[in-house]
């Protein structure tokens, strides 16, 4: 994607990850909402495979569904984006360059690659290698994803510090995550560089897994008056 970050100003798309409920996903899809997360690690609450099989998933009719992975092995990504059919692979875990490098040579080639960078309470202070990270070239992925950082690798519903985003330089299109809601939606103004994405999750469910689609149609609804 050629891409100029600083002269990016599309209005963010929308991407609701942890989905386990087929009426539920019909409902987002005739919402229009531009993204649909599937869990793909044993440990998280929100395990799509506890709930839907790769068949399912596969014969999901969307152009934007997102595979979350972490730390897994190539040949099981690989496996799952074939038979679920996914058009994107987000890597949540500490995946390292050559992983990436290796993934992107096996990989189709017309699916993309998010690398998710997880912010901790103390990284304000250390942005500096959270800017080395982004600087590296050695990484072939498509977008970058900001998540607060926490041991369960993500769904935490809480919200890092967000000024971070405009000491460092992003050189790629990026997925804003981490306990986004209506509360701060609006705080997404100060941000010098607008998020491709917007990526809600925990503050949207009645329990993990299981979305509120009122309160996510109530969102899409506040956040395209104010966008």
């Amino acid at each position: 994607m050629n891409l100029q970050p600083t002269t990016y100003k599309l209005p963010p798309q929308i991407k609701v990850c942890g989905l386990t409920k087929p009426d539920q996903i019909q409902e987002l899809i005739s919402m229009n909402v531009d993204f649909l997360g599937f869990i793909f690690y044993e440990k998280s609450p929100r395990y799509v495979l506890n709930h839907l099989s790769l068949e399912e998933i596969y014969a999901i009719n969307h152009q934007g569904k997102v595979g979350v992975f972490v730390n897994e092995e190539t040949d099981f990504i690989l496996k799952i984006v074939q038979q679920a059919k996914l058009n994107l692979v987000q890597l949540h875990g500490d995946e390292s360059d050559d992983f990436i490098i290796e993934l992107r040579q096996k990989l189709n080639p017309e699916v993309g690659i998010i690398k998710a960078i997880r912010v901790g309470n103390n990284d304000y202070d250390n942005k500096e290698k959270i800017a080395q990270t982004l600087s590296s070239n050695l990484q072939p992925v498509n977008y970058y994803l900001f998540d607060t950082d926490s041991k369960a690798f993500g769904g935490t519903g809480k919200q890092f510090d967000w000024n971070i985003l405009n000491e460092i330089e992003i050189p790629l299109p990026y997925f804003l995550s981490g306990g986004i809601s209506e509360e701060n939606i609006g705080n997404m103004e100060a941000l010098k560089q607008r998020p491709f994405a917007l990526d809600i999750n925990s503050k949207f469910e009645k329990e993990p897994g299981n979305k509120n689609i009122n309160k996510i149609k109530e969102f899409k609804i506040l956040y395209q008056q104010n966008r």
